[in-house]
C-alpha cells in the first residue's frame, strides 16, 4: 500500500526558505514519478513540480521556476522540495503525490494516483 507522509512545513517571512520532505513507503519508490502540488484557501489545487523516477527529468510550474528545487533520494525513499525566496502567494497546503511509471510531461493532478495528507506553508510579509 502506497503511503506518503509530508513534513517540513511551517511559517516563514517573505524572502525566507523552507524544505519540505515526503517519506514514501509501500512500493518500489524509484519506479514512480513524484510530484508536489499545493492548494491555497479558496483556490484549486495546482501542480508545483515533478521529478522522474531516476531524478533525471524535472518540471516546474512557471510560478516557482528559479525559486523551488525538487529532488529525490531513492536510497531513502524520500522526496524533497527546497523553497527559496518565498512569497506570500506561496502560502498553501502542500501535497506530495506519486504516479507509477514515467512522468507524463507537465505536473497535472489527474496524472497522479497517490497522495499524502499535506503540510502547511505560511509566508507572511
Amino acid at each position: 500500500q502506497v503511503q506518503l507522509v509530508e513534513s517540513g512545513g511551517g511559517s516563514v517571512q517573505a524572502g525566507g526558505s523552507l524544505r519540505l520532505s515526503c517519506a514514501a513507503s509501500g512500493y518500489t519508490y524509484s519506479t514512480y514519478c513524484m510530484g508536489w502540488f499545493r492548494q491555497a484557501p479558496g483556490k484549486e489545487r495546482e501542480g508545483v513540480a515533478r521529478i522522474s523516477g531516476s531524478g533525471g527529468s524535472r518540471y516546474y510550474a512557471d510560478s516557482v521556476k528559479g525559486r523551488f528545487t525538487i529532488s529525490r533520494d531513492n536510497a531513502k525513499n524520500t522526496l524533497y522540495l527546497q523553497m527559496n525566496s518565498l512569497k506570500t502567494e506561496d502560502t498553501a497546503l502542500y501535497y506530495c503525490a506519486a504516479r507509477y511509471g514515467a512522468c507524463a510531461g507537465r505536473v497535472n493532478i489527474g496524472d497522479f494516483g497517490y497522495w499524502g495528507q499535506g503540510t502547511q506553508v505560511t509566508v507572511s510579509s
